[in-house]
């Protein structure tokens, strides 16, 4: 299933497997739908961040890396996933408005 975020700062869509896990790293109980109000926005993006800095070290060392890259699938990391969402997170922070997703 599809999650759609909408706000005045822009729109994102995600697959429901990767949108609710982000917004339980943001602190949100990862109901859909549901909104993050604008003055919620900056503690919600400090927890997403720090979630996703905490993940980001290498799992399973180098000789992980090099035996997916071998099999020639190489995993998404929780950064990339996360990107779009704290962009707009970001720009809905700027613009001092609310995003829902749905």
């Amino acid at each position: 299933m599809l999650i759609k975020f909408e706000s005045e700062a822009g729109t994102l869509s995600m697959f429901d497997d990767v949108a609710v896990p982000l917004l339980k790293l943001m602190g949100h109980t990862g109901t859909v739908p549901s909104a993050i109000l604008p003055e919620d926005i900056p503690a919600a993006l400090a927890r997403l961040k720090s979630a996703v800095e905490a993940q980001s070290a290498p799992a399973g060392g180098a000789g992980a890396a090099k035996e997916d890259k071998d099999q020639g699938e190489v995993p998404v990391s929780l950064h990339q996933r996360a990107f779009p969402l704290i962009e707009l997170l970001e720009r809905a922070a700027k613009q001092d408005c609310e995003v829902l997703w749905r």
